[in-house]
């Protein structure tokens, strides 16, 4: 199965779409904008975090 396909960006476009306009609709006012993109930019943070400890724990002991 290939990682990146037409399908799998396609539904992740949708999927930022449909956050996107969730994350205006519950912050009232004109801050819609930067709290959403705060929320987006902690999140990615976390994700890339969580990813980066996965990799470290996945190769093992160090040869030292």
């Amino acid at each position: 199965m290939k990682v990146f396909s037409k399908r799998n960006a396609i539904i992740g476009w949708l999927v930022y779409k449909v956050a996107k306009r969730r994350a205006r609709q519950a912050v009232p006012g004109k801050r819609g904008g930067a709290i959403a993109g705060s929320v987006a930019g902690l999140g990615a943070l976390l994700a890339g975090l969580m990813f980066w400890r996965k990799r470290r724990s996945d190769e093992g002991p160090s040869p030292s």
